[in-house]
C-alpha cells in the first residue's frame, strides 16, 4: 500500500473527505465494540501511530515485538490476551478489511451464541466466499495457540473445518481486503457518495 493501513481515512471516499471521516482502524473498533466487552488491537511497528486511534476509540492496545514474523504472530498474541483478560470468545477483524455492516456483525455474534458444542467458529460468508470478521469460541482460540508459529490463520481454519459454520451474510465487505492504492481507490468508487 505504500503507508499504514490502518489509517487509511473510512468511508473510503477519498475524492469528497468529511468531518465525520475516520480511519480504517477507528472504523474497525466502532464495528466490533457494540458487540463485545472489550477490543484489544494488536500494533506492530506502527505503534505509536496507532496508539491515538485505539485510545480515543476505548479499545485496548497490545504491541507484538516481533511483527517480521508475521499476521499469525499478532493473531496468537491477540488470542493470548483474550484469555489473559477471563474471556473464551472473541471476533476478529483485520485492519484491512472495510468495516462490516452492523446487522453482519449481529448475525455472526447470534449464530455463534446459537451454536450446538461442536461449533468452534463461525465464519461469514457472501456468494460462496469467505471472509472476515468471524466469531470463535475457547476450542479455536486453543487451536490457533498450539499452531506453528509460521501457519496461517486459515491453515488451522482448514485443519478443523468440521467446527466452523459458516454463516450466509448478505455483505460484500466481508471479502474485502484492500492491499493496494488500486484496490483503495475501487472501495473509494463503491463507497462514493454511500457510506455515512
Amino acid at each position: 500500500m505504500g503507508r499504514d493501513k490502518a489509517l487509511l481515512p473510512w468511508p473510503a471516499d477519498i475524492t469528497h473527505p468529511t468531518s465525520w471521516q475516520q480511519t480504517f482502524l477507528g472504523a474497525a473498533i466502532d464495528m466490533l465494540r457494540p458487540h463485545t466487552d472489550l477490543v484489544i488491537v494488536v500494533a506492530g511497528d506502527n505503534e505509536a501511530a496507532i496508539m491515538p486511534v485505539v485510545y480515543s476509540a476505548g479499545a485496548f492496545l497490545i504491541t507484538n515485538p516481533h511483527p517480521e514474523l508475521g499476521q499469525f504472530s499478532s493473531l496468537q498474541l491477540g488470542m493470548h490476551e483474550v484469555l489473559n483478560r477471563g474471556r473464551d470468545a472473541a471476533l476478529i477483524a483485520l485492519v484491512d478489511s472495510p468495516p462490516v455492516l452492523p446487522k453482519t456483525v449481529e448475525a455472526l455474534r447470534a449464530a455463534f451464541e446459537a451454536a450446538p458444542d461442536p461449533v468452534w467458529s463461525v465464519v461469514p460468508q457472501f456468494e460462496g466466499k469467505h471472509g472476515h470478521p468471524y466469531a470463535v469460541g475457547r476450542e479455536m482460540i486453543e487451536a490457533f495457540l498450539r499452531a506453528p508459529a509460521n501457519s496461517t490463520a486459515r491453515d488451522v481454519e482448514h485443519a478443523h473445518h468440521d467446527h466452523i459454520f459458516y454463516q450466509p451474510v448478505n455483505d460484500p465487505q466481508v471479502c474485502s481486503n484492500i492491499d493496494t492504492p488500486e484496490d483503495y481507490q475501487r472501495l473509494s468508487q463503491t463507497n462514493s457518495g454511500s457510506a455515512h
